[in-house]
This record gives C-alpha cells, structure tokens and sequence, in this order.
C-alpha cells in the first residue's frame, strides 16, 4: 500500500474559519471498520499504475475557502486542498463539495513511475474568478486559478486560494497529454453570479473506456466553461490488474450487500431465473402456436443476436400455475452479479440484478385521488438492479446507484441508510420494483399539479442480496466466470402487452374531475416504455448499461 493513506476520510482543521459562529462541516465514515480483503492482484493496495503515472486516492483536506449560500438546499459549497499527501506523490488538483451533506470526498495524487516525465509543473497561472466583488455570506474570500501547462501537458484541476497572491508553481503538477483524457461536467456543486462549479469526469465511461476521475471540479463563467483546457486522466496502460478477484467479489458482497425492502402491500415478488422457469414459463415463437417449456438452466433458449421480436417468454395458461408464477417466490430468490471496470479501472460497478416474475398494475395520484390504472404497467419478466460502486485503491463503497424504470440516481455513500454494517437499505416500489434510497411516495409525473404515477415504498418484507447471489458475468475475468445461457437470451422477457392504453384511459378519467382528465392522460402518454411496458420486457445484457456507466 506504500505511503498512501486514503482511509479514513478526515478534515485538517488548520485552516481556522472566519466565522466561529457558523457550523463545522462534519466527515463521514461508514459504520464499520474495513475488513482485510482476500489476497490477491492488486485490488485495494492503494496505488494503481496507469502506465507511468501512478496514483494514489487521498481523502484527508485543508479547508481554503468557503461560501454558506447558494447552491444546493442554499447551504453553499466549501473548497479543500488535498493534504497528507503520500512521499513523493504531486497534487493535481483541488477538491470541491456541497455544504448539504457530510464531507466524503477524494482527488488523485501522482507521481511518476518510470521515465520520470509524466509530471510538469505549470508555467504560470490564470485568475479565473473571485469573490471580492461578490456579497455572499462567505468565509474571507476566494480565488479561482488556471495552471497554464507547459507544451504537451495538460491540467487536470483548479487551484483555489484565500489571498490574491498566485499560487507557486510548486503547488500542483500539470499531466502529460497521453495521460490524459476528454472531460465533462457532472454533479452540480455550487454558483452564484453567474460563476458555477460542478464535480468533473471523463466524457466517455464504459467498460471499455480508460478516462479516470481526478475527483476536481470545473467552473463557468456566464455560461462558458473558463475551465475548459482541464483534462481528465486516462489509463495508458489499459489493463485490469487492481480490478478484484472472485474470492474479493465475494468478500465486497458480504461486506455491502444491499437489503432490499419490500412495500408492505406487495404481492409480486421476485424469484431465481430457474424457479420462474421450473414453474411452467413458456417460450413462444412468432407463428408458432405451441409454446416450449424452458429447462431449468435456459439452455434452449435463443441465443445472442439481436431482440428481432421472434420469440417472447409467456406465463402458463393455467390460471393457478399462472397466478402462483405472478407472485414470484421470495425465498427462491438469487441476485445475479455483473462485475465490471469503470472509469480506467480505478472503480469496480458490482451491478445486481434482480428478477420479478410479474410488474402489477400501476396506481396515479391525480390532486386528492388515487386510482388505479387497470391493466396499465403489467407485463410478465421485469429486470431491476442497483450497482455498487467501489474504490479499487481501497476497496471502499463510495456509491450506490438506484434504478428507477428508464432512469436511475446515484447516491453518495454518506447520504445511504445503512443496516447490519456496512450494508446499505434500499426499497423497491409497490408493483412497479423501481429502486429507491428512502421510503415514501416518488411522483413520476408533474409534482407541482400532485399528478402522475404513484412509486411507493415501504419496510415491509426485505431480503439481503449477499444470502444468494451469482457472479454471471465479469468480462475482465475471461474464463474464470461462465455465462448462464439464460443471460444470452436477447429476446423479450415478457410479451407485447395486448390491452388499449387508451382504453384503459377512459376507464379511470370517468372517475376524475374534468379538470385533472386531459393531464393525466397528458402525463400517461409522456412516460417511456419503461414504464408502460407496450413492448416486452428485455434482459440485462439488452440494456444500455450493461456496457457503459449508469448515466
């Protein structure tokens, strides 16, 4: 692990605040010590070698600069330098973060590991912003400033100071140009007056994309990225050898596995890929009238090519075996595994799958009422999962994506509830499985009108996805994980629903007050497939995510 020490997140408070009266901003922590992870590669060992630059991950900070309006629920942003820096490692760049939530951030530092010319000091600097004219409640004042990097070098992070005086060129190193990669802008973090700081990542992420956050930001002046010549990093050497082991997979799972709640009123639960098959689910082929039962393993499934609308997964015609499959089986229920590299390979997405049997039927909240929706929302063979995001200097759960029908949200590990540990909670909604962070209602809709879709969660059944679960896929790893055929299905997992939407429609509007009749339907018609399900359902492997990042 050499010198780096990337855990646990603290804050240098050596820098004194100006204010005395206004808060300190508290560090996070998960709640549980981290455990020693199983031998092997160069998983968690702290230093990752991206082709003559290594890196290590830091998370302890000096406060610079900080302003306490603006920005996320008003609250400000607070601006940090990257202390306790390993021997012999450069900062590249400063750190930036919301005042609405505890500090749990990290930059890279760098240093050079063979030829000795990966790093340059900048030239010289540019202001590129400051808040002397600026009225904000804030602690002294700021300056925003550019490194100029010399010929075929580039910058990869701000530098913020309380004084006016330009930083030394000592201060951060500049990144040779092949170790460096196309930016964009992500989180948001904080503006005012025109001037707007946001969280920076590589522009392309997938699994076979080698950009890699820096953890700095970039900012904008009237709208223009002042910021623009900053870089993200790029792993030159394209290889996966920090990525984690299936025994270190196992190790990651026990440590954060998610619980799952279940709402209360759920009856559609999910099930293992073999119980819904062992139960009677039927494939059928376009004109074919005589379905075929699917073995326990899906072995005479279809395999690859591409969702051509040939074939499609049914329920039985038996109304008991077909009610008893819709219901799912909770105890039956395996998560299945998706390990892939992101961002360069410095981050592991652990993806969990889960699979439902059967979606219900879809309730809206229109103003005071709720009504269901018939038929609108059912369809048979419904894919959820939630990604884990882990740090592959440390083996540290930074971050928990919930999928949300077409769409998702990342949630940083502080703002997650946790139970047992380190195991994060997350609730799947009434009928519908999309995932959550917290219980209550999500408004898929127009919330200032109070209508739309109703996503309701609650604690009531739960189950953790570390008691059974299935590494189905891990490209990196080449043999040592075996695909189940099931998984290269690229057909519908469910048939093309067979119900009028508009029909179902006019069914509940004769309940509604005028008024609220032409919005709903308005709403109903904007939603995607996702959530109408008029074609059916596709399996992981068929969706976008599968090979990129999550958004």
């Amino acid at each position: 692990m050499g010198n780096c020490i990337p855990f646990p997140t603290t804050r240098d408070l050596s820098v004194s605040r100006r204010r005395k009266s206004l808060p300190i901003q508290t560090s996070f922590k998960l709640p549980s010590p981290l455990p020693s992870w199983p031998p092997g590669g160069e998983f968690a060992q702290g230093i990752i070698d991206l082709g003559g630059l290594e890196v290590c991950q830091v998370s302890t900070f000096t406060q610079v600069w900080a302003t306490h309006e603006g920005g996320q629920d008003g609250l400000g942003a607070t601006f940090f330098k990257p202390s306790t820096v390993p021997s012999g490692f450069s900062v590249l760049g400063y750190y930036a973060q919301p005042n609405n939530q505890p500090l749990f951030g990290w930059v890279l530092v760098g240093r050079d590991s063979s030829d000795g010319d990966t790093l340059a000091q900048p030239s010289d600097y540019t202001l590129v912003w400051s808040s002397e004219s600026s009225n904000i409640n804030q602690d002294g004042r700021g300056y925003f400033w550019l490194p100029t990097p010399p010929e075929g070098y580039h910058a990869v992070g701000l530098v913020v100071t309380n004084s006016s005086e330009k930083p030394s060129v000592e201060e951060v190193r500049c990144v040779r140009s092949d170790l460096t990669d196309e930016p964009e802008s992500d989180a948001y973090i904080w503006s005012t007056d025109g001037f707007s700081v946001d969280s920076l990542r590589p522009a392309t992420r997938g699994i076979n994309a080698l950009g890699v956050s820096v953890g700095t930001f970039i900012a904008r002046a009237n709208g223009a990225a002042i910021s623009a010549a900053l870089s993200c990093l790029k792993n030159r050497k394209a290889n996966f050898s920090s990525m984690p082991n299936l025994r270190q997979v196992e190790a990651l799972m026990q440590a954060y596995s998610p619980w799952i709640y279940f709402h209360p009123d759920e009856i559609y639960f999910p099930s293992s890929v073999s119980w819904f098959f062992d139960n009677g689910a039927l494939l059928y082929q376009k004109g074919n009238q005589n379905p075929t039962p699917i073995d326990s393993g899906g072995s005479n499934l279809p395999q690859g090519d591409s969702n051509d609308g040939t074939y499609w997964i049914d329920l039985p015609a038996d109304d008991g075996q077909k009610n008893k499959i819709m219901k799912g089986d909770i105890s039956s229920t395996k998560l299945y595994l998706h390990i892939k590299p992101m961002l360069g390979a410095t981050f592991t997405d652990v993806v969990i799958w889960i699979f439902y049997p059967f979606n219900g039927p879809a309730k809206a909240k229109v103003g005071l009422f709720n009504v269901s929706l018939g038929k609108i929302g059912e369809h048979v063979g419904d894919w959820e999962h939630l990604t884990l995001r882990i740090s592959n200097f440390t083996g540290e759960l930074r971050r928990l994506y919930f999928a949300e029908h077409s769409s998702g949200t990342w949630v940083d590990a502080s703002q997650l509830d946790f139970q047992g540990g380190n195991k994060p909670v997350g609730y799947s909604s009434l009928h519908g499985h999309a995932m959550y962070s917290k219980p209550g209602l999500v408004l898929q809709g127009n919330s200032k009108l109070g209508i739309g879709i109703r996503n309701d969660t609650a604690k009531g059944n739960s189950i953790d996805s570390g008691r059974s679960f299935e590494v189905v896929a891990a490209e990196y790893m080449g043999s040592a994980v075996t695909e189940p055929a099931w998984l290269n299905y690229m057909r519908e997992w469910g048939p093309k629903i067979s119900y009028d939407i508009s029909n179902e429609l006019k069914k509940v509007e004769k309940l509604l007050p005028g008024k609220f009749r032409s919005r709903l339907e308005s709403i109903i018609n904007s939603l995607p497939d996702e959530v109408l399900r008029e074609e059916g359902p596709t399996g992981p492997k068929e969706k976008r995510s599968w090979g990129m990042d999550e958004n």
